[in-house]
């Protein structure tokens, strides 16, 4: 079977990408920290965090979707509970993850820039430089693959051995093919949107332990859950809708993560600590 090339231009591309999700976080991060004067280590317990938090979530995780395991197998014959398992993992884990650090490292910190310092590093500097600057290598390990002819190796290699992951890698492949300039817009656009959805649901768990309002992290890890399945009912294919109401659907849910924990919770705590300072 033929599965194309990837072009001069696509891996041009996905330099750029790569530059871009390496180091756009990391200068946001400086800026905030310089103009907020506020602690770096603030987004680096933020990055740590998640980085250590999402590592026990996939070893956990991978121990339910197992096709070797009967727990495993059962899940992966149910296309909505295999959705349901990988969106609630990381909804989950995350969540608790901000939940443990804003009660232990950071419990100090009761400033309400402490929130968005910790998403920054949770969501842009570990999500967005670490982790999708690691995807991205691996994108040019594919692509030297397809061009080399010796993807349909792996491929046979991973139909025997693990067949529940040939799909994604056949969707990798047909991304790598047909990337194009849109494709890298649309990527860019997506992590912003990602990134304010980390912020937003940072500042819910950082008001969960200040505030005492508890019930913002169990609605945080619902809110999680339900973003990261609705992903995962289209790999599933249970859901068929275009890529651009994928995202659409995608960038609505995460401006109302954001903009509703920042209006109500964020802003409530400045006009607060306003009223405080003049009543004095």
């Amino acid at each position: 079977m033929d599965y194309g090339t990837v072009s001069n231009q696509t891996l041009v591309m996905l330099g750029i990408r790569a530059v871009l999700f390496l180091v756009v976080p990391i200068i946001i991060s400086i800026i905030w920290k310089k103009k907020k004067k506020e602690p770096f280590t603030t987004i680096l317990i933020g990055a740590a965090t998640f980085l250590l938090f999402v590592t026990v979530e996939k070893v956990i995780q991978s121990f339910f979707i197992m096709d070797s395991t009967p727990m495993g197998a059962f899940i992966n014959a149910r296309p909505v509970l295999w959705a349901f398992t990988v969106g609630f993992f990381p909804g989950l884990f995350e969540e608790t993850g901000r939940l443990v650090a804003f009660k232990t490292v950071l419990k100090k910190r009761q400033q309400r820039e402490t929130s968005i310092s910790y998403g920054l590093g949770h969501g842009g500097v570990a999500e967005v430089s670490v982790i999708m600057t690691y995807t991205m290598i691996s994108y040019f390990a594919y692509a030297a693959l397809i061009n080399s002819g010796e993807i349909a190796t792996v491929l046979e290699q991973v139909r025997e051995l693990a067949p529940n992951q040939l799909s994604q890698i056949e969707d990798l492949i047909k991304q790598l093919t047909e990337f194009s300039a849109m494709s890298l817009v649309t990527m860019i656009i997506e992590r912003v949107f990602a990134v304010m959805f980390h912020v937003g649901a940072s500042i819910m768990a950082f008001y969960a332990c200040k505030d005492k309002k508890f019930w913002l992290y169990p609605l945080a890890i619902l809110i999680h859950t339900l973003i990261d399945m609705y992903g995962g009912l289209m790999l599933a294919n249970v859901i068929s809708i275009p890529g651009w109401a994928f995202e659409l659907v995608f960038a609505i849910a995460s401006s109302l993560v954001f903009f509703g924990a920042y209006f109500l919770l964020y802003r409530k705590d400045k006009t607060a600590t306003a009223a405080a300072a003049e009543a004095e």
